[in-house]
Order: structure tokens, then C-alpha cells, then sequence
């Protein structure tokens, strides 16, 4: 005679098979975690932690709306019907030194941020064309010094040496320049020196070519410096020493073995390099040496406006306030892409 199962015995294997059941899906879960970590490359996993970071992607928000403004200058001032250098006679008053007529500098419908005194131009006009030249010249100068700089500081940190030494000790030359002194000094020698236009005066584009030159000539050093440390601290690494087995040349080890480990920080470089740059270009043309009148400019608003100051301090204060919370969007998204390419970041 068959004796029916005792209870405890079913219970015990009833709750055996829950946990296996729940041991199979912890495991299943694990290796679904496990291949999702797996093929989450470095870009997309930097990607995720800016994301995180509201501070950063509100600093990215305002900064690709300041490029798509300066981008976008010629389309938005001929919405307006103004352009940069395009006075309006009739908003500025003779009686009064060509003070803007109106309150606040002159701000209305037909100018969202007034006009300048003295001109008449459209400031609004005037602005987004400084943005675009001040990202212009920040932009291209990072670019160059950061190619500079990679290509000395990878030459420098591998083959060692007396190239090493030679290198270092130009890169000491260079970070013990005072750098705006010396770009203060040069850039109206440079600019003299270069071919005139019709008018008797330098070239637009050049003298844009001779600040971005000017400011990339002092500014590779530091990425150079970087980078010649991270060399230095991978060229005796395995897959380095694999490749020199496998006949690799010093091509191949330097720009497809050591320069896609070193990525992240010369990112980093890059990202902080331009509103240092953007800065550096608003103080020469705040100087007269950079971006020169009636061509527009951040700089130059700024200093035309402080013989204005006490008639129209809206003159001063709209492109001022511009200029810092573009800088300041950028100088936070430099450190937040810095944040999101340390993996060691400690993140909420």
C-alpha cells in the first residue's frame, strides 16, 4: 500500500523549487547585467553619466543654443531687418550726443536689445555676430593648440631621450611665457605686417587667422605636457610591447595603439581650452588688438560701452552678462565632461 507524501516533505520541496526558481532568475539577471555592462562602450558610458549630472546637460543645453545662434546670425538679424553694422538714424537722437531714443537703451519691437549710442546700430545684431566670432576663434584656436599638442606630447613621451628633452624643455620655454602680455605685443606686429585691404587696414579674415594663430602658439604646451605624461606612463605596457613583437611600426604604435588610450583626457583638455580661448579673444579685442571696430565683438561692445556707462548701462551690462553665462556654460560642461570620463567618479 502507496503512503500519500507527508506534508513536510511537500513543503520542502516546494520551497526547494522556489529558490531554485528564484537562483535561476538572480543568475539570469546577473548575466543580462553582466552583458549590458559588457557591450556599453566608454563613449556611451560617459554619455550616461553626464546625463545624470542636470548641471551638465543644462551647461550643453545653453551652449549648443549660443553655437546655433552664432551659427544661425545672418538668418536671425535679417529676420529683424538689421544688420551688424546697419545704423538706424532715427532711433538715435542728435540733440542728445545720438543717444538712443527710448527707455532702456532704446529697446523695442524693431530692436529687441536696443541700439548702440553714438551709431545706431542694432545691438541685437551686433551680439549674435560677436558670439559667432568669439566661438569662432575659440573654437578653431582649442582645435589647433590640441593637434599640436597631441602630436609633441606623443613624439615626446615615446621615443624619450634626447627628443624627449628637447621638447620638454621647449614646452618650460613656452608655459613660462606670460601669454597675453606676449599675444598683446605680437598681434598688431603680425597684423601690419600682413597684406591691406582697399581701406588702407588688415584683412578680416586675417586678423582672425593671426588670433587664432597667436592664441594656439601659447596654449599647445599644456596639452602637450599632458599628454606626454600619459605616454609615459603606457608605452611599457603589454599591448605596447605585443606590438613592438609583432613588428609594429611607431606609426602604428603611436596613433592606433597609444593615442585611442589617451583619448579621454585630451578631450577633457579640449573642452576646457575653449572658453580660456573665448575669454583670451575678448580681452585683446577689449585691448584694440584683436577684432577691431565696426567689425563685431564681444570685446569691443564692452569696451565701447564704458564711455556710455552712466547714459545707457544696458549698453554694458546685455553683452557683458552674455559673455559670462557663455563662458560659464562652457567652463561647466569642460567639467563635466572631465566628471563623466573618470570612471572612479563618484556619481548619485
Amino acid at each position: 500500500m502507496t503512503m500519500p507524501p507527508h506534508p513536510t516533505d511537500a513543503t520542502g520541496e516546494a520551497a526547494a523549487l522556489v529558490e531554485d526558481r528564484s537562483e535561476a532568475a538572480a543568475d539570469g539577471s546577473a548575466m543580462a547585467a553582466a552583458t549590458a555592462i559588457a557591450g556599453r562602450s566608454p563613449a556611451r558610458a560617459a554619455w550616461m553619466r553626464l546625463r545624470r549630472d542636470k548641471v551638465s546637460l543644462v551647461a550643453l543645453t545653453v551652449s549648443v543654443l549660443f553655437i546655433l545662434v552664432a551659427v544661425g546670425a545672418p538668418l536671425l538679424s535679417s529676420l529683424g531687418g538689421w544688420g551688424p553694422i546697419t545704423p538706424d538714424n532715427n532711433a538715435i537722437n542728435p540733440d542728445t550726443g545720438n543717444y538712443p531714443i527710448g527707455s532702456f537703451g532704446g529697446i523695442s519691437l524693431n530692436h529687441l536689445l536696443g541700439v548702440e549710442p553714438g551709431t545706431g546700430y542694432d545691438l541685437f545684431a551686433r551680439i549674435i555676430y560677436g558670439m559667432r566670432t568669439s566661438l569662432l576663434v575659440g573654437f578653431l584656436s582649442a582645435v589647433l593648440s590640441t593637434v599640436v599638442g597631441v602630436v609633441v606630447g606623443l613624439t615626446a613621451g615615446y621615443f624619450g631621450g634626447w627628443i624627449d628633452t628637447l621638447l620638454s624643455r621647449i614646452m618650460d620655454v613656452m608655459l613660462a611665457f606670460p601669454q597675453l602680455l606676449f599675444i598683446i605685443a605680437l598681434t598688431p606686429v603680425i597684423q601690419n605686417s600682413l597684406q591691406t585691404n582697399e581701406h588702407g587696414g588688415t584683412n578680416e579674415n586675417l586678423r582672425l587667422l593671426v588670433l587664432v594663430l597667436n592664441i594656439s602658439v601659447f596654449a599647445w604646451a599644456y596639452t602637450a605636457r599632458l599628454v606626454r605624461g600619459q605616454v609615459l606612463s603606457l608605452r611599457e605596457r603589454e599591448f605596447v610591447d605585443a606590438a613592438r613583437i609583432m613588428g609594429a611600426g611607431w606609426q602604428h604604435i603611436l596613433f592606433r595603439q597609444l593615442l585611442p588610450n589617451i583619448w579621454a583626457p585630451i578631450l577633457i583638455s579640449f573642452a576646457l581650452a575653449v572658453p580660456a580661448n573665448i575669454s583670451t579673444e575678448a580681452a585683446l579685442s577689449y585691448l584694440g588688438v584683436g577684432v577691431v571696430p565696426p567689425a563685431p565683438d564681444l570685446g569691443s561692445l564692452l569696451s565701447d560701452s564704458a564711455q556710455w556707462f552712466l547714459q545707457d548701462p544696458t549698453y554694458l551690462f546685455i553683452p557683458g552678462i552674455l559673455l559670462l553665462i557663455l563662458v560659464l556654460a562652457l567652463n561647466l560642461l569642460g567639467d563635466g565632461v572631465r566628471d563623466a570620463l573618470d570612471p572612479r567618479a563618484n556619481r548619485s
